[in-house]
């Protein structure tokens, strides 16, 4: 008798480093729901636990380190990761933590979404949270992935989305997709930056409204493709075309930004 096939064998697990926002527009239900839209298992571990609704954050509790540092080792050494996604850290300690496991797992694609403020206004330490970012994740990531704000708050120093792009490259990351929905721009312009080439451009009909969960979609899916074994520029740009459709098709459920649809792909006929 045949061994009954492992119907899994071939789905990539993702191991996705976010906060928990109870409503469902962003963190790490994001993460889950885009990884699955793509084929992937979602390994979620909690940075912090947030008190925020469609409007804004009203407040951040990270979880301790040696919690989150536990919660990522119990899953990397029991299965396979193909890709990791950082998306909220919460403090210090977090940026400390999952630098160290980086530096021991050095052989996976690593997808930063450098979360510093909230679409609201809330600032979750930006300050002191950039430098982290600066000196202990994004020299060891594959891609970065700001908005315009998040750009300028990483590289203020230099004059042009160019020049703070290829200021973050020069830190050592190996590719940068900025995303252009907060530029003053008829469309939305995202470039995919790499050293030493011309960035690669796509444009995409700017939505009405605000949205809520955007960029944690994006670099969730961004790094789901990867995870796939889809070389970087195709992985961006499948990650932004779903990212676009999960948007279109959002709804706003509360007061506030607009929720991406992340299952819009279910109702097509």
């Amino acid at each position: 008798m045949s061994a009954t096939p492992d119907l899994n064998a071939h789905k990539p697990n993702v191991l996705c480093f976010s906060g928990l926002d109870p409503s469902g527009g962003a963190g790490i239900q994001a993460d889950i729901e885009a990884l699955f839209s793509a084929g992937c298992h979602c390994l979620p571990v909690l940075t912090a636990l947030t008190v925020q609704d469609t409007r804004n954050v009203l407040a951040c509790h990270p979880v301790p380190p040696t919690l989150l540092i536990e919660q990522a080792r119990a899953v990397l050494e029991d299965m396979p990761v193909a890709a990791i996604k950082i998306g909220l850290l919460g403090s210090i300690a977090a940026a400390e933590v999952i630098h160290s496991l980086l530096r021991d797992y050095p052989g996976i694609p690593v997808i930063l979404d450098p979360i510093l403020r909230a679409g609201g206004g809330f600032d979750f330490n930006a300050q002191e949270l950039r430098a982290a970012m600066r000196s202990l994740l994004i020299p060891l990531c594959t891609v970065v992935t700001p908005n315009t704000v998040e750009l300028r708050l990483l590289t203020s120093a230099a004059d042009s989305d160019d020049a703070c792009a290829n200021a973050l490259l020069d830190l050592g990351c190996s590719h940068v997709l900025l995303t252009g929905t907060h530029a003053d721009s008829t469309n939305v312009i995202n470039q995919l930056y790499t050293p030493h080439q011309l960035p690669l451009r796509q444009e995409w009909p700017r939505l009405s409204g605000e949205y809520h969960g955007s960029g944690c979609t994006l670099a969730s899916s961004l790094a789901a493709h990867m995870a796939h074994g889809l070389s970087i520029a195709d992985a961006a740009r499948r990650a932004q075309h779903y990212t676009w459709q999960a948007l279109e098709a959002g709804q706003r459920p509360g007061r506030g930004q607009y929720l991406p649809d992340r299952a819009f792909w279910s109702r097509l006929p």
